[in-house]
Order: structure tokens, then sequence, then C-alpha cells
């Protein structure tokens, strides 16, 4: 059983984006999204995932799902440390996408391959 609701994971999460200087959400059009739902692919949890859409433009979903089943044990530092990990890193891809770049994706490709690999 998850120890926080999704409200307060959604507080969390706001208390995270909103001390995010402006300039680095540009053409961030969708802004920062919550789904309820866990997110996987394989044995890994997809705690947030940055999207680009041609009519939807460009946003970043957070998965409370993946995060209560990643997290269900620990406590609360743990919880917000993740949370700031996730925006963190999506907010890269936001980026590097902004600046042509893509060295988040080739690095996030090189570890999956390390771990098929080992698994």
């Amino acid at each position: 059983m998850t120890k926080f609701s999704i409200d307060q994971f959604a507080e969390w999460l706001d208390e995270a984006v909103e001390r995010i200087p402006p300039r680095y959400c540009r053409e961030l059009t969708g802004g920062f999204n919550l789904q309820e739902e866990a997110r996987r692919e394989g044995d890994f949890w997809i705690l947030g995932e940055y999207i680009e859409d041609d009519q939807l433009g460009c946003f970043i979903m957070f998965y409370y799902g993946s995060f209560a089943e990643l997290l269900k044990d620990e406590p609360e530092e743990v919880w917000r440390e993740e949370i700031i990990d996730t925006v963190l890193h999506e907010l890269q891809h936001h980026l590097e996408s902004m600046a042509g770049r893509d060295d988040l994706a080739r690095r996030e490709l090189e570890e999956l391959a390390e771990a098929l690999r080992d698994s």
C-alpha cells in the first residue's frame, strides 16, 4: 500500500516545479502533467516522460503509480528526492531538445543496452 496519496504527491511535484526559473520552461507549451496510473516498460518503471507532439506541443508527464510502486516502502525524503530528480531529468530532455542535442537520450539507451545484456 502506498504511503503517500496522489494529492500529497501533486503538492510535492508543484513545489519542485514552482522553483524552476521560467527561462528553462520556454517552449514547454503543455507544461507539467500528472497521471495517476503507473507506466512500465519491461522491468523498468517509467516515472516521467518528456513528450513532443505535433498537435499537443511539448510537455512533461509524471506517473504517480510508478512512483508508488517503486517507492512504496520509502520515507517522505526519498519520495521528495525522487520527484526532484525526475523533474530535473525530464527538464534536461526538454532543454536538450531545444538545443538540438540528444546526449541524455543516448546515455539512457546505453544504460538500457547494458541492463539488457546483464539480465
